[in-house]
């Protein structure tokens, strides 16, 4: 009876291991506007907060584009260049402002919501306070600008018309629901590493039930081995 219980512990906690192996269910993609951070030499960074949050020094670039994605590596990132000295060189310095450079790219035909045409791509120099966002200067240069009751950015430019991260029908992959204006995320919640992002069991938590299995079958044996 003893060699039974432990031996279903043991079984029970290597099922729930395996499937922890197995990784994630697949999960739908999302439509959204993805928001980068450039880095020097001209190239993107995902942002890891929302653009109400980061608060960029003067000289910095922010892009902005249209996306479908499973996750953040596969977001499209803006097809221009993060050239700050490209971006601004046209406006001068000015006490108490700062400069952002802003790139906005609307994403291709197939990024586009039911058939739609995005616009084309577009950049601009954002003369701001010296406390203002990414978020601000994006509408010093680009509005209307469109945000949900998570803070999520909907559009830029009133593009698109409608929707708001919406799930990409027939889609594969992971996608982590993405970043609200104020870091925080689309309805769904965070889904950061370990935290299942695909709305499926994470392995850290499949591996904590699998310990506790574990644990909790030789407190068993420890307990009868007590009694007898």
């Amino acid at each position: 009876m003893r060699r039974t219980g432990a031996a279903g512990a043991l079984l029970l906690a290597g099922a729930v291991t395996a499937l922890a192996a197995a990784g994630p269910a697949q999960a739908q993609e999302y439509r959204y506007w993805a928001f980068w951070d450039g880095a020097d030499r001209g190239s993107w960074t995902y942002a890891t907060q929302g653009p109400a949050t980061v608060r960029p020094a003067d000289g910095a670039v922010e892009g902005f584009r249209f996306t479908v994605g499973a996750d953040s590596a596969a977001a499209g990132r803006p097809r221009a260049a993060a050239d700050f000295d490209a971006l601004c060189r046209a406006t001068p310095a000015k006490d108490g402002r700062k400069r952002i450079g802003i790139v906005i790219d609307f994403g291709t035909a197939a990024d586009a919501p039911g058939g739609a045409r995005p616009p084309a791509a577009r950049t601009a120099c954002a003369q701001v306070p010296e406390d203002a966002s990414a978020g601000d200067a994006l509408a010093a240069v680009a509005r209307p600008l469109r945000y949900d009751s998570n803070a999520l950015l909907c559009a830029i430019a009133g593009y698109p018309t409608s929707g708001c991260a919406d799930q990409v029908s027939g889609a594969d992959g992971a996608k982590g629901a993405p970043k609200g204006a104020d870091g925080s995320t689309a309805s769904g919640g965070s889904k950061g590493a370990g935290d299942g992002g695909d709305g499926g069991p994470s392995a850290g938590l499949l591996g904590g039930v699998a310990a506790v299995v574990v644990l909790g079958g030789a407190a068993v044996r420890q307990a009868r081995r007590r009694r007898g």
